[in-house]
């Protein structure tokens, strides 16, 4: 292994509390955050949990949440911080999902704004460079759950923000994605899958488990 190894592997996704008890035990092994999904307007359909399992999964012990805002919600986040209603009680971050087309100034700021509310680390997404806004973390991603990869990653900044990257990475590919990034040594980044942990639509912690062998051996 010629790489650095991310400081963490993010898996998004996770809808099913059955596999609460192989998610902990992967946990205790391998420094793992659990992406939640979360959007009124699909509660209940594959990757996004219902307020029962939603519960359920952020009541086990030992396990570290983000919340990854889409829809209505994020919109609010992104633009109207005051209207926004989601409850984030359980997780230590949230990436807000408001759009694809990159953030504005004022976007930027009511982010920050809200995760300080709420007393979360905010996360927003970036098409290409890492933004120089260390008040924020970002993630690369071109993708947005489709298993898109990228043509390039975008290089890591020692003293600029925390960013992760994502996009098409799974476990035939993580190996060698590593190597794409080539993050510098001591360089702390994360890296995130979403349909690359699933198979048939469902959320795989087999793929999950070979994932963090290969970065983590």
């Amino acid at each position: 292994m010629t790489h650095t190894p991310p400081l963490f592997v993010a898996f998004t996704g996770a809808d099913d509390p059955s596999l609460l008890p192989g998610m902990m035990a992967l946990g205790a092994r391998y420094p793992i955050e659990w992406g939640m999904l979360l959007d009124e307007a699909q509660e209940g359909a594959p990757l996004f949990p219902d307020a029962r399992a939603r519960a359920q999964m952020l009541a086990a012990p030992g396990l570290r949440w983000a919340a990854h805002v889409c829809g209505d919600q994020a919109r609010r986040i992104a633009d109207a911080p005051d209207s926004a209603t989601i409850d984030l009680q359980g997780f230590t971050r949230v990436q807000v999902n408001h759009g694809f087309a990159g953030s504005s100034p004022e976007q930027i700021a009511n982010t920050i704004a809200f995760g300080r509310r709420k007393g979360l680390r905010a996360m927003l997404q970036t098409l290409g460079d890492f933004p120089q806004e260390p008040r924020l973390d970002w993630l690369f991603d071109v993708s947005f759950g489709r298993g898109n990869r990228p043509a390039q990653w975008p290089a890591l900044d020692l003293a600029g923000p925390f960013c992760g990257y994502s996009g098409g990475i799974n476990p035939d590919n993580v190996a060698a994605t590593l190597e794409a990034i080539a993050a510098p040594p001591e360089a702390a980044y994360w890296i995130d899958m979403e349909s690359g942990v699933r198979s048939e639509g469902s959320f795989d912690l087999a793929k999950c488990e070979a994932i963090c062998r290969s970065v983590y051996p």
